[in-house]
């Protein structure tokens, strides 16, 4: 009698790259159940109060127009309520800030002739830290007053390009990334070709997979070239590509990768703000210590090379705070006592609203009020907005509004 040999066991490459394909095809059905039946993400539209107060007027004016049939029809809901697009309330803007007697700049917020690009790094390299939401938010923020947004996604994992409802090993093909743009070899791709337009009017995305690796592998080998100078040095590649593109857009906001590689540097290196978030604890604090002794000394290296950071602001973002928790203000506390107003004097608070949302790849911005609870929602959009509204703030200064 013959036994039969047991089967020879799979690699572990292959058991992993099969637990993959598995997970891949579970999320790709989700999202196509869940964004049915386009597949894809659209923006809700924002009732007359909430359209009044992003715009900065009354929703009684709003009324008024509507009435008199000036300005963009809005939707109208059950019990005679009305909603607005933000593309709709973008040409609310315009026409507001054209009336006599009115700061055209009150209502229409993008940068004039002139004002610097600003472009927003968000970095940390401990997990954690909430940096895709912190760049989610504030790049959503900033759309939603009315700026045109350009959000890049620098990490390898890709959570940003996800939230936007694209699923990176399906949707982004080869080439696709900004690394397209970043490439040492003939293959490059002017930025332009690799920006993509949202369902979030004014918020446009380069996004990010797995290929963003390939600029770490290559960047070492391309550093012994000697014939790249300027722009095509590896540090100033990112800022390069940026202003390519600069003509459209007021900001950029970078969800740079948690860690201090090439891409990071180069995305240092193009930022005029640098937010580094932090959870307030105290394993979150030692390791964001280190990574400003790592930063340091890595910018070190980049200038004296001939880089020249152009840094307008630096923030430390208090993320996922709870104000509740005594160790957490502590550290908050300790932290402004060290760092001054270089500690952003609003905190996003710890939220189940927030989280809520992420089930459902939205934000605070996207989800229905009810779909998270009342006052759940009321808290967090709260607290986003006091420190989106400050970060916008410093831009505004550097713009001398």
């Amino acid at each position: 009698m013959t036994s039969e040999r047991p089967s020879t066991p799979r690699r572990t490459s292959e058991r992993v790259a099969r637990h993959a394909e598995i997970l891949s095809t579970q999320l790709l059905s989700m999202r196509e159940a869940m964004f049915a039946p386009r597949s894809g993400k659209t923006l809700r539209t924002f009732t007359s109060g909430e359209a009044g107060r992003l715009i900065g007027v009354a929703d009684a004016s709003l009324r008024h127009l509507t009435i008199d049939g000036v300005g963009p029809v809005p939707q109208f809901l059950p019990g005679g309520r009305r909603a607005y697009t933000l593309a709709q309330m973008n040409e609310l803007r315009i026409l507001f800030g054209n009336r006599p007697a009115r700061d055209f700049a009150d209502f229409v917020h993008r940068r004039e002739v002139g004002d610097k690009l600003q472009v927003l790094a968000i970095a940390n390299f401990k997990g954690g830290s909430a940096k895709t939401t912190t760049a989610l938010h504030l790049a959503q923020y900033l759309a939603l007053q009315g700026l045109r947004v350009l959000a890049i996604d620098l990490d390898p994992q890709a959570s940003l390009t996800g939230m936007f409802g694209y699923q990176p090993e399906f949707d982004i093909g080869a080439n696709e990334t900004i690394y397209g743009a970043l490439r040492y070899d003939e293959a490059r791709r002017p930025m332009r070709e690799v920006v993509r337009s949202t369902y979030f009017e004014g918020l446009d995305l380069v996004p990010g997979n797995i290929e963003l690796m390939e600029f770490e592998h290559e960047t070492p080998r391309a550093m012994l070239d000697r014939t790249l100078r300027g722009s095509n040095l590896f540090f100033r590649r990112i800022r390069a590509a940026i202003y390519e593109v600069a003509d459209d857009y007021d900001t950029v906001v970078i969800d740079c990768p948690p860690q201090l590689g090439f891409l990071t540097v180069g995305a240092l290196n193009a930022a005029t703000g640098l937010l580094v978030t932090i959870h307030p604890q105290m394993v979150d604090v030692a390791s964001m210590n280190q990574f400003l002794l790592m930063t340091a000394d890595l910018l070190e290296v980049v200038e004296d090379a001939g880089g020249q950071l152009e840094l307008d602001f630096i923030r430390y973002v208090m993320t996922r705070h709870d104000p509740n928790d005594m160790p957490e203000t502590q550290i908050v506390t300790l932290l402004r006592s060290l760092f001054g107003e270089d500690v952003l004097q609003a905190t996003a608070c710890k939220s189940t609203a927030i989280a809520n949302a992420g089930l459902t790849k939205q934000t605070i911005y996207e989800v229905e009020r009810q779909a998270v609870g009342r006052a759940a929602y009321d808290r967090a959009l709260g607290s986003m907005n006091a420190v989106n509204a400050e970060i916008f703030g410093l831009m505004e200064k550097v713009w001398d509004r």
